[in-house]
C-alpha cells in the first residue's frame, strides 16, 4: 500500500487541490492508499479539509518540517512511503512510476517540478538551473520525496537538525542505502514563494544560508520564507 505523508501549516488556500490529485492519482494507478496530513498546529482550516477530503489528521505542534515529516511516516502503515507538499499536485502518472521504481528495486527518489501560474523573470531564469542541478546530482526536490518504509527506517527517517534542505540530507542518506532515481515525470507545486518574493530578498536569503553553511539550515532564524507566516497574498489566489 502506498501512503501519502502530507505535511501542513495554515494551508487552507491549497490543500484541498492537492488531496484531490492524490486520490485521483492513486485511483489513476489502481493502487490501494492512505492519505496522512501531518498538520503542525495550523491556526486556520487545514485540519478540516483534510478530514473532508479522506485524509487522516495526524495533529502534531513541531514548527519544523522534517519533525513533522517523520510524525507522519510514523502513522503510516504503507509499505511506499510518498511525501508530498500540501501545495503540490502530483498524477497518475508519476505515483505509478515512482511505485514501480521501488518495485523495481529502487530505494527512494523524486521527480521533475514545474511551478504553476505566471512567474517573475528572475525565477524563469533560476528555476530550469536548479532542477538541472538537482537532477545531474540525484536529489529529490522537497515537494515529492518516496522511498519505501524500510529504506526510510534504515536512515532513521528526515534528519530532526534541518530546518531546511532536510530533503538533500534525505537523498544523501537513500543514495548510501541503494538505488535512486529522479523521474522524468513531474508533479506541479506552487509557484507563490516566488511571486510573493523578490528576487533580491530571495538572493539576500540564499546567501545568508550559503555564508552560514550547514548550520545556516539548522536553524529557524534566517529561514523566513519557509516558516514566517505569508505576508501577502499571492496575486493568482486572490478571489
Amino acid at each position: 500500500m502506498i501512503s501519502f505523508i502530507v505535511p501542513a501549516y495554515n494551508e487552507e488556500q491549497l490543500l484541498g487541490r492537492t488531496l484531490e490529485s492524490l486520490h485521483a492519482a492513486a485511483a489513476g494507478a489502481g493502487l490501494p492508499y492512505e492519505v496522512i496530513v501531518a498538520d503542525d498546529a495550523s491556526t486556520d482550516r487545514t485540519p478540516e479539509i483534510a478530514r473532508r477530503l479522506g485524509a487522516r489528521v495526524v495533529p502534531v505542534a513541531h514548527r519544523q518540517i522534517a519533525a513533522t515529516r517523520n510524525s507522519g511516516a510514523r502513522a503510516a502503515t504503507g509499505a511506499y512511503l510518498i511525501f508530498v507538499d500540501a501545495d503540490t499536485v502530483v498524477t497518475a502518472g508519476v505515483v505509478r512510476a515512482a511505485v514501480e521504481a521501488m518495485r523495481s528495486g529502487a530505494v527512494g527518489g523524486g521527480a521533475a517540478v514545474s511551478f504553476d501560474g505566471t512567474l517573475p523573470l528572475y525565477a524563469r531564469v533560476l528555476v530550469p538551473l536548479l532542477s538541472w542541478g538537482y537532477r545531474a546530482a540525484r536529489l529529490a526536490a522537497g515537494c515529492f520525496v518516496f522511498c519505501t518504509r524500510e529504506a526510510f527506517a534504515a536512515v532513521g527517517g528526515f534528519d530532526e537538525a534541518y530546518f531546511g534542505a532536510e530533503e538533500v540530507v534525505l537523498s544523501g542518506a537513500l543514495k548510501r542505502q541503494g538505488r535512486f532515481v529522479v523521474l522524468p515525470q513531474s508533479v506541479c507545486s506552487s509557484g507563490r514563494k516566488m511571486r510573493t518574493y523578490s528576487g533580491r530578498e530571495l538572493l539576500l536569503i540564499s546567501w545568508r544560508i550559503a555564508w552560514r553553511g550547514r548550520k545556516g539550515v539548522q536553524q529557524r532564524q534566517g529561514m523566513e520564507i519557509w516558516y514566517a507566516r505569508e505576508r501577502r497574498t499571492d496575486p493568482e489566489r486572490e478571489p
